[in-house]
């Protein structure tokens, strides 16, 4: 009876013991998500870097990274600083509770103290405000200004849309890194164009500084010769643009999606975002999951640096709040 209880729980133990491929634990107390998510993103960086060391790295959101400790008052978190070229944030001052609503104050000061920090060690901020009331746009426009950051007061937030107005601080410079950008727009969901030559003819009739967009129209991905089109704005000028990649989440549309997950999804894989469906969380931290989007010689990322783009616009930063909840 000894033995078989001795046994029994040996085999408890194996089991307990078991980790990950990517030679971590699955358990939340073994893992620290913020540092798991900055490496990540340093990786990103370091290969795209090494290909084209003026290729921008821009995360969105999870501002909380650029502290070492991601509390407000934490030393900057050098590293990952030093790995990016801006930040993006969303809601800062319309639309965190519903679109073109004013951010609560608290919300805005307590993003801001994060901003602040990656501003100040030379990144450029990127602010989308999602408001489609004109005084609420200039208003936008002015006071992220005044902060010191590049702001795009986005009228729809599906991303469909080009404003039929102006950019903000419109100019004719040539654009050649993220610290030129004076304006940009992000728009990744063109459903309202018909084909790829739409796309791109209602793209260079703008002048912003900076388009996001995403590196397929309609599953047809983006050549090397689309990207040269799409970086000449209106006025003669030149302009970036930067590719998003969401590397939080998958989405069950990405051409690296598998028939087989539709019933057996890979444990890397987690809940589906009730807001977004067909996006589902991941453990980013898993190497199935980073040899996907960087690691693989023909990874998400390589095909966006093969495509010739100015940069990536990398989205669902802040993933790793859902694994700490």
């Amino acid at each position: 009876m000894k033995a078989t209880i001795l046994v029994i729980f040996i085999a408890l133990l194996t089991g307990c013991s078991k980790s990950d491929d990517s030679n971590n634990s699955n358990t939340p107390e073994d893992r620290d998500f913020k540092q798991d998510m900055r490496d990540f993103v340093i990786g990103i960086s370091q290969k795209a870097k090494t290909a084209n060391p003026n290729f921008a790295v821009i995360p969105q959101n999870g501002i909380e990274l650029v502290s070492s400790t991601g509390e407000e008052g934490g030393s900057p978190a050098t590293a990952y600083l030093d790995a990016i070229d801006g930040n993006g944030q969303e809601d800062l001052l319309y639309g965190y509770d519903s679109d073109d609503k004013a951010t609560n104050t608290a919300t805005t000061n307590y993003l801001k103290s994060f901003l602040n920090i990656s501003k100040n060690a030379g990144n450029t901020i990127l602010v989308t405000d999602y408001c489609s009331t004109a005084s609420k746009m200039t208003a936008s426009y002015t006071a992220n200004q005044a902060s010191g950051y590049v702001s795009y007061a986005a009228p729809d937030r599906n991303l469909t849309v080009i404003p039929g107005t102006a950019p903000h601080n419109v100019n004719s410079n040539n654009i050649t890194k993220l610290s030129d950008v004076k304006n940009f727009i992000f728009f990744i969901n063109p459903e309202n164009l018909a084909t790829k030559a739409d796309f791109i003819r209602a793209v260079t009739a703008t002048n912003y500084d900076a388009v996001i967009i995403d590196l397929f129209f309609n599953e047809e991905q983006f050549t090397a010769q689309e990207i040269v089109q799409l970086r000449h704005k209106a006025n003669g000028g030149t302009r970036m643009v930067i590719c998003y990649m969401s590397i939080g989440e998958a989405e069950d549309y990405r051409y690296y999606w598998k028939n087989l997950w539709n019933s057996d999804k890979p444990d890397w894989i987690a809940a589906e975002n009730p807001d977004w469906p067909g996006n589902y969380k991941v453990k980013y931290w898993n190497q199935d999951w980073q040899d996907i989007i960087y690691k693989n010689s023909d990874s998400y990322l390589d095909k966006i640096t093969a495509a010739g783009f100015d940069g990536v616009y990398l989205d669902i930063i802040d993933a790793f709040e859902y694994f700490e909840n």
